[in-house]
């Protein structure tokens, strides 16, 4: 952590470059890009990246309905249940997922 901004500790991908095509969801935010992954949003910054709070992010077009059945690997996040699905992680909210 810096003064003024928490700094991402990372999660072992420190070869992963966030950006355009990187695979993840982003989010344009108070003037830069935040990518989301693993439950966190995160944004480059001179050489580190930046940890943000996780902006409400819909995943639009997703038909398939996750649950303890769905073959898609749980990870608990906060007070509910994140899935695992093509490089993302999904929460249900309200009648769409969120991307987590």
């Amino acid at each position: 952590m810096t003064p003024d901004h928490d700094t991402h500790q990372g999660h072992g991908h420190d070869d992963h470059q966030h950006g355009p095509g990187c695979g993840h969801a982003s989010v344009q935010r108070d003037g830069h890009v935040d990518y989301v992954h693993e439950g966190h949003a995160h944004t480059p910054h001179q050489g580190h990246y930046d940890e943000h709070p996780l902006p409400h992010l819909a995943h639009a077009g997703h038909e398939h309905e996750h649950g303890p059945t769905c073959g898609h690997h749980a990870v608990p996040h906060d007070r509910h249940v994140d899935y695992v699905h093509d490089g993302h992680r999904h929460a249900a909210d309200g009648d769409h997922y969120d991307e987590h």
